[in-house]
């Protein structure tokens, strides 16, 4: 089997851009078993509820949800295990600094395959408070209507020339 290159997305956090605010995203590397590989390369994941937290200077993945693999035996995982993160050691201390900060969580943002390896893009973010959502919907709203609008005005521009 040839080897796969590039970025294949497996799962997408959508609901943690509306509810944080990401401040600073960094990839890491993911300590997995075979079943869970197995049942990535399906596209079986979800991030969901998913958070990471520090354990004995450690950065732990946890409340991720990859589903048993289906052809499995005795061997297949729990679905929502503890999973280590592989950083670098500067890169697991300025997390650890910056989730202790008030309000702040890491939270994975997507998983994916690099060159076959599993990879996830974890985030340093704040959560939003209600106005601040409905600030968020309000100022895209506006912007859509504004790309609309500049869109009417080109095509009209592009007519009469």
């Amino acid at each position: 089997m040839a080897k796969e290159s590039g970025r294949k997305v497996i799962a997408q956090n959508k609901k943690a851009r509306h509810d944080f605010l990401i401040e600073d995203t960094v990839e890491a590397g993911l300590v997995l078993m075979g079943t869970e590989v197995k049942s990535l390369r399906m596209g079986r994941a979800s991030l969901v509820d998913g958070f990471a937290s520090e354990r004995d200077g450690e950065l732990w993945l946890e409340n991720v949800y990859i589903p048993e693999y289906l052809q499995g035996t005795w061997t297949n995982h729990s679905a929502r295990r503890r999973r280590k993160l592989l950083l670098h050691r500067h890169q697991i201390d300025k997390l650890v600094v910056a989730s202790r900060e008030s309000g702040h969580t890491l939270i994975p943002l997507a998983l994916y395959f690099v060159d076959g390896r599993a990879k996830v893009e974890l985030a340093v973010a704040k959560g939003k408070k209600l106005h601040d959502k409905r600030q968020t919907l309000r100022e895209r709203q506006d912007n859509r209507e504004a790309q609309r609008a500049m869109s009417v005005r080109m095509k009209r521009g592009a007519g009469a020339s």
